[in-house]
């Protein structure tokens, strides 16, 4: 025996080395027409990585007070060598993140992977998705720019919406009477350690969970039941190498387009970085527009179409918490949009468009069409969930096939 298979079986004895990577890897068979949707799982882990590396990196050189925090960013992006570079992988990253997360999750949706046996694997990433929008908005705060400063004056003025304890509750959400140096420490804390430890714990049962019922696919089949004589899925293949070669063509791509937004458009536009937020915070100079940075403008928008402000406040945490029921309200037969009715299609289009059309009205000014417009979206948001129970029990949907489709 060889010395490095004597090391794995000293190891192997002390510790499922071997195993481990045989369940999640070479013997985890996933299904053999994974498409373009199923990229953005592992592009999601990609950028995580990516995240909490330059976050390292960041925090040795950051100063998280009222006096330091800007000047440290400016310190960053212009003296230390190859500083722009990482600060602007964080924070094109926390853009990335979101867009990939987000094609992730309407992947989910299109497939119906929140479907049974998939309750938990779609509850668990609902559970990652709200750990990455606090984070993103704890980490906004942080460079300590006019923008953030007032973006997070606005939504830390939520929660004084709440009868008889909202006063209280926002005094204690900031830490202070007014967003200062104490609310920009504490946030630092919950943005570098608190956060980041939960959302990496989240993703790990998020793959244990997927690892132990097996991948979704587009057909919405389950390949377990059919099987070989030696117990391997007919329609499977191990997701190493079949997957983790196949991945490295999407990681490539991914890479060009995010490196070619560092290099050539950093700011997105105005969109990953506003230009307020290239002057220290001042509390006595206002923005001309307030608005959240662009992964949370649907949800802004929801907020901004409610006259009432304690209502707005429900209505947007409902439009995020109507994503967690969508394993009981989807009454459907079938898993897979190739196989739902009409009525499905047309109200997923209806959702999507309604999505984006929201995200930019959060962004947009809040005049009287605007205004129109966001209250109809909102609705439009709403009515597809709320009438999913009912259009999904009463649509004609097709037989799905007995094995997958379109395998390599």
């Amino acid at each position: 025996m060889s010395f490095g298979k004597k090391m794995m079986s000293w190891v192997d004895a002390r510790f499922p080395a071997t195993e481990t990577y045989e369940y999640h890897m070479s013997k985890y068979y996933a299904p053999k027409n994974f498409n373009f949707w199923y990229f953005f799982g592992v592009l999601s882990m990609i950028v995580l990585v990516n995240q909490l590396v330059t976050g390292i990196w960041l925090t040795m050189m950051f100063n998280p007070s009222a006096e330091g925090a800007f000047a440290s960013v400016e310190y960053i992006m212009r003296d230390v060598k190859g500083g722009w570079l990482i600060r602007y992988m964080h924070s094109t990253g926390a853009s990335a993140f979101f867009v990939v997360v987000y094609l992730h999750m309407f992947r989910g949706m299109l497939y119906g992977s929140y479907k049974k046996p998939r309750e938990l694997i779609w509850l668990i990433g609902m559970g990652i998705y709200l750990c990455l929008m606090a984070e993103g908005f704890f980490g906004y705060l942080l460079p300590w720019g006019n923008m953030s400063f007032w973006g997070a004056q606005v939504i830390l003025n939520l929660p004084a919406a709440i009868p008889v304890i909202g006063d209280g509750l926002a005094e204690w959400v900031r830490g202070d009477y007014l967003i200062s140096g104490i609310t920009l420490n504490r946030f630092f804390a919950l943005h570098v350690v608190a956060i980041p430890l939960v959302l990496v714990g989240l993703v790990f049962i998020h793959l244990v969970a997927l690892h132990h019922v097996g991948s979704n696919n587009p057909d919405g089949v389950d390949i377990k039941k059919l099987k070989d004589k030696n117990g391997v899925p007919l329609d499977g293949v191990p997701f190493h190498p079949y997957y983790t070669v196949h991945d490295m063509v999407g990681i490539v791509v991914f890479f060009i387009i995010f490196f070619a937004v560092i290099f050539f458009f950093p700011e997105g536009g105005g969109f990953f970085l506003e230009k307020p937020n290239f002057e220290a915070a001042n509390a006595l100079k206002t923005p001309p527009h307030i608005a959240p940075v662009w992964y949370y403008t649907p949800f802004y928008a929801i907020l901004r179409a409610v006259p009432d402000k304690l209502g707005g406040v429900i209505a947007m945490g409902g439009a995020i918490a109507m994503l967690f029921l969508l394993p009981w309200l989807d009454r459907s037969p079938v898993k897979s949009i190739r196989y739902k009715g009409i009525l499905s299609k047309i109200a997923l289009g209806i959702f999507v468009v309604s999505f984006l059309v929201l995200g930019y009205l959060g962004v947009a000014p809040a005049t009287p069409v605007n205004t129109i417009l966001g209250r109809i979206f909102t609705i439009l948001y709403f009515l597809y969930f709320l009438l999913m129970p009912i259009y999904t029990s009463i649509e004609t949907c097709k037989q799905p096939p007995e094995r997958v489709t379109g395998g390599h």
